[in-house]
């Protein structure tokens, strides 16, 4: 009989995930299955959590939140060396990882994927010791996520992002960063730059179309300093789903080593948790995290 730790977040998104419980509990145990439901915590790091993987030898653990709680449930499986596969159930403000791997439209689908062991080896991506499923930013706009009050995130969803995100535009400015891409150097003045593990970021899902999440690289896309106009028509065709690299403000490079440095203090956005100031430097490391898919 197979064993699951289900690590849910009490207020990710709506916050009404805890109804759901019941009906997840369910579903695993008409399919004879044990599921074991575990309490995230606030802190970043709960040493609690590894003891329970392991002391209940559990075959998969399945994150149930947004893209922060998957960013924090992978930090702790690789940071302790858990062997043990990783699934999602999306119920987050935004589930951008579980959005690429289809798993919304398919859930029912996704759970036997779950449950008889379909797996595969993802791509993630490590400063120091810190990781990231999905995305790396920095520069303007990379605050946004953390400025926006939980209740208007779980009243408004991903609008009161967009709505926050248009309230900096008259703050952009150009800041000076130096990037090495795979040994390539860059020295532009950019608005801000995304170094990305799938296609699907803040819900747009054509970020970067040659994004792979296990072809052993990472996508960088960088918007360099530009006018109003010019920085709207990018946002534009973001939105209508068309990608811009062959737009003369954008510089995209896939590498699977990155480092950024700027002389102002800038800081970064990892899954959509705060991350560290830079100087950066990114790694791509595969054959390491095994998740479930479809």
């Amino acid at each position: 009989m197979k064993k699951f730790l289900l690590a849910y977040n009490p207020v990710s998104g709506d916050a009404m995930f805890k109804k759901k419980l019941d009906d997840i509990i369910n579903q695993f145990q008409s399919r004879n299955c044990i599921i074991m439901p575990y309490r995230t915590k606030k802190e970043s790091f709960d040493p609690f959590f590894a003891n329970c993987v392991r002391n209940v030898n559990a075959d998969g653990i399945i994150a149930a939140g947004g893209d922060g709680t998957l960013h924090k449930i992978i930090n702790m499986t690789l940071k302790e060396n858990l062997d043990v596969p990783v699934g999602i159930i999306p119920s987050g403000t935004s589930n951008d990882f579980a959005s690429h791997l289809g798993i919304d439209a398919k859930f029912d689908e996704y759970i036997n994927s779950i449950i008889t062991g379909k797996t595969q080896y993802v791509d993630v991506g490590s400063i120091g010791d810190e990781y990231f499923i999905n995305v790396i930013s920095a520069g303007m706009m990379t605050g946004v996520a953390h400025e926006v009050d939980t209740r208007l995130k779980n009243t408004f969803g991903k609008l009161a992002y967009y709505f926050r995100g248009l309230g900096e535009l008259p703050r952009f400015r150009g800041l000076d960063f130096t990037i090495e891409a795979d040994g390539e150097i860059i020295n532009e003045k950019i608005f801000f730059v995304l170094v990305v593990n799938s296609p699907v970021v803040a819900s747009f899902k054509n970020i970067s179309m040659d994004a792979k999440i296990n072809d052993g690289k990472l996508d960088m896309i960088l918007l360099k300093q530009c006018n109003i106009p010019e920085l709207m028509k990018i946002v534009a065709d973001t939105v209508a789903g068309k990608t811009s690299f062959d737009n003369k403000n954008i510089i995209y490079k896939q590498a699977s080593y990155f480092k950024f440095s700027c002389p102002d203090r800038v800081e970064s956005d990892l899954d959509g948790e705060l991350g560290p100031v830079l100087p950066l430097e990114i790694h791509t490391v595969s054959n390491k995290l095994k998740m479930f898919v479809l």
